[in-house]
Order: structure tokens, then sequence, then C-alpha cells
């Protein structure tokens, strides 16, 4: 795959898998324009790599304001787009929280309407063979509870993905990724039963993330739109009962 001078644009570059795949991106020769909220992080990662190909801009994607200079800052820069990663998400909690219809709101303006109008502000500038990969999580379709806000824009944006991958045929290829649980490092130390809970026996790194959105920007997955790959280790595969792998099921108190 050669992403030599592509222009990869991704909301949520500051941190964790944003982070990696801007790293990523940049290593392999690509121009990157990230919009995050975290304006220290985003600075030191812009100054570890001064590079001329990196674009940050500080903006809140809840806000179509924001939305609409990033997208002008991008196409000043760079004129054109070859890969849209829409990574951006944050969770508000959910009804045991108490959480607010503004709150709720504000989750899914990030983790769905954001992504759309990206898209659609991008669509007249997008080359040839262009791809969208959205990043969903497993909580689109299984939870903790009090996980609303965030499982809703989950959920919002991977059916968001099939509908732009019709909408879009023949112009831009859409496909959506399902992190399980990926160390960023903001859950602290790792447990041994954290790790050997997971099928594969390790949590997942940003990295394996990168790598599958890699190649569905790439060439070798021409003929795959409008789906959605789940990359947990197998977690959300692997059935579990009342004395069986060591688990013991105690009725919650509640």
């Amino acid at each position: 795959m050669d992403f030599n001078n592509k222009v990869v644009v991704i909301t949520g570059g500051a941190n964790g898998i944003g982070r990696c795949l801007v790293e990523e991106f940049l290593k392999v020769g690509a121009y990157v324009a990230f919009i995050d909220i975290d304006t220290e992080s985003a600075t030191k990662l812009v100054s570890t790599y001064n590079s001329e190909k990196l674009l940050f801009v500080q903006g809140d994607i809840a806000n179509e304001e924001a939305i609409v200079k990033f997208v002008k800052e991008v196409v000043g820069r760079f004129g054109q787009a070859d890969y849209l990663i829409n990574n951006a998400c944050i969770s508000k909690n959910g009804i045991l929280s108490k959480c607010s219809f503004d709150d709720f709101n504000y989750v899914l303006s990030i983790g769905v309407s954001a992504p759309y109008m990206l898209t659609m502000l991008l669509l007249e500038h997008f080359n040839p063979n262009a791809a969208i990969v959205n990043i969903a999580s497993s909580r689109a379709f299984m939870s903790q509870k009090d996980t609303e806000s965030y499982s809703a824009a989950k959920g919002g944006i991977s059916a968001l993905t099939h509908s732009l991958s019709i909408s879009l045929a023949g112009k831009v290829r859409v496909n959506s990724i399902n992190p399980g649980w990926i160390d960023t490092g903001a859950f602290g130390e790792l447990s041994s039963e954290d790790i050997l809970q997971h099928p594969v026996k390790r949590v997942g790194q940003p990295l394996d993330i990168a790598k599958l959105v890699f190649f569905l920007c790439g060439e070798g997955s021409g003929f795959i739109t409008g789906e959605n790959f789940t990359v947990d280790g197998g977690m959300s595969k692997q059935m579990i009962y009342h004395g069986e792998h060591g688990w013991t099921y105690t009725p919650s108190e509640e």
C-alpha cells in the first residue's frame, strides 16, 4: 500500500487511536490533517514531527462552525482528500447517571453528526479511489450499564456507514471498525485477568486498529464497502455462563 503524498483527514487525532493513526500515516509519507480539542497534546504531537505534511486545527466537532473551519483549512492547505477517518467520540455516561438531553445530543453530535457533515463537506474534494473509515465500537452491539450516550453514538455511526456506502457508491468506499478493549493508557496498569480473558490472550493496541485502517484505505480492499469489522480479540464471540471459564455469577443487590 503506497500512501506517499496521500491526504488523510482524521478527527480526534491528539490521543489514543487517533494519535496512532496520525503517526502511522506520517511515517509512510502521507499528508495528515487532524482536529482535536486537546491543544496541549496536539501541539506536542506537531512539535515531535515538525513536518510540513502535518496540519492541526483546534476545534470541537460538536459545533458545525468548527467542522466548516476544519474543512476549509484542509482544502486550503492540501486542496484535496484521499481518506477520512472519523475517530473522535466521547462518553457522557447514560441513564443511571441521568445524562441530560443536551449531554446526550452533544455525544451524538461528535459521534454521528460530525462524520456526516465532514463527509458532505469533503465530498467534492475527494480524489478517485477515496475511502472513509469510521471508528465505531464493540459497544455498538453490546454494553456495560450506564453507557447509553456512547453506545448510541457508536450504533449510529455503524448505521451511517452502510447508508453512506450506498449513497456514495462509485465515488467513495465507506467502512467501519469496532474496536474492543484497546490499551491507550487511559485505564492504567492492566491486570493479568484483563489480559487473559481475551481469547487472543492480550489486550488490543492502537496499532491493531491502524493496520486495519490502512487495509481499508488501500487498493487491496477495493471490493469492500459498507462493512463493519470487529477487532476485539474475540471477546464478543465467546459465550460465558456461570461456572465456566473461571467466571461465577453473583446476583447484584441493587
